[in-house]
């Protein structure tokens, strides 16, 4: 066997072991949620339920109130990935295309709210959602989620916007186009992959989201995923294939929507690193 072959042998050897090591978690996750209470507790785990059970799921639904939680965070990340985006392509093009009086610093104080720990901030925010009367909604979670992906839409589609070249609206422009036009019809739909990107962003860090949730949120009925999943670990005893069931559905969308714009993903993340 030659040198060159051996070697790649051994780079795909190394990274079919990583793909078992990230996937094991998430097939053991599935097992789980499939399996009985009396076989999740087995001296001998099983990998292949005995009997696949959807009762789980059922009880996430009926018992758990995912029902209700899907839709909370459903609500809450479209809101934010879709006002980040607004503001954040408008943002980022005029930081991209005018020179501004203190732009270079104004995008390093955005760059630098990136820097303060989540938990730094709970008590303040806690202190100015309550003045604005936006405890224990959904909104209130909405404006303090946009506050936290903005900085980063803002950086990412800047530099996603220096990568295209500047003779594409101004031609439009040229042919009567107002700047506003430009950028809606030509600027745009080139920048699809970084502003599909950014928006997967955007959603994920919203859905995911766990520590403002559970802190601004006191009714069960305004509970998202993240907090729903919680409280299913009981103080002495907790369900573990309810638990795994409520894991599995909170996990998937997220896979869904890797697994439907992964490539469109990897081009966005590519080309908003290669300027600055």
């Amino acid at each position: 066997m030659r040198p060159t072959t051996r070697l790649q042998l051994a780079r795909h050897l190394l990274a079919a072991g990583a793909c078992c090591l990230i996937i094991a978690p998430f097939l053991w996750m599935i097992s789980t949620s499939l399996k009985e209470p009396a076989e999740v507790v087995l001296r001998e785990p099983t990998i292949i339920p005995r009997t696949f059970a959807v009762q789980n799921y059922v009880d996430a639904f009926n018992r758990g109130n995912f029902g209700r939680y899907f839709v909370n965070s459903v609500v809450v990340s479209l809101a934010v990935t879709l006002i980040s985006l607004a503001i954040a392509t408008l943002s980022g093009y005029a930081f991209a295309r005018y020179q501004l009086r203190g732009g270079k610093a104004i995008l390093l104080g955005i760059l630098a709210t990136q820097m303060f720990p989540a938990i730094l901030l709970a008590i303040p925010l806690y202190i100015l959602i309550r003045n604005l009367g936006l405890l224990n909604s959904l909104l209130g979670l909405i404006l303090v989620y946009t506050s936290f992906a903005l900085p980063f839409c803002v950086w990412m589609l800047r530099n996603y916007f220096l990568t295209i070249p500047k003779e594409l609206e101004e031609s439009a422009m040229v042919d009567g186009a107002t700047r506003l036009r430009a950028l809606r019809s030509v600027v745009l739909p080139v920048a699809m992959p970084g502003i599909a990107a950014t928006g997967i962003f955007s959603f994920i860090l919203s859905w995911n989201e766990f520590l403002y949730a559970n802190t601004f949120i006191s009714s069960a009925d305004r509970r998202t995923l993240p907090v729903g999943l919680q409280s299913l670990i009981g103080e002495f005893t907790t369900d573990w294939g309810l638990l795994m069931a409520g894991a599995v559905i909170t996990t998937m969308p997220i896979v869904v929507i890797f697994f439907f714009v992964q490539r469109r993903l990897t081009q966005g993340l590519a080309a908003g690193a290669v300027k600055g």
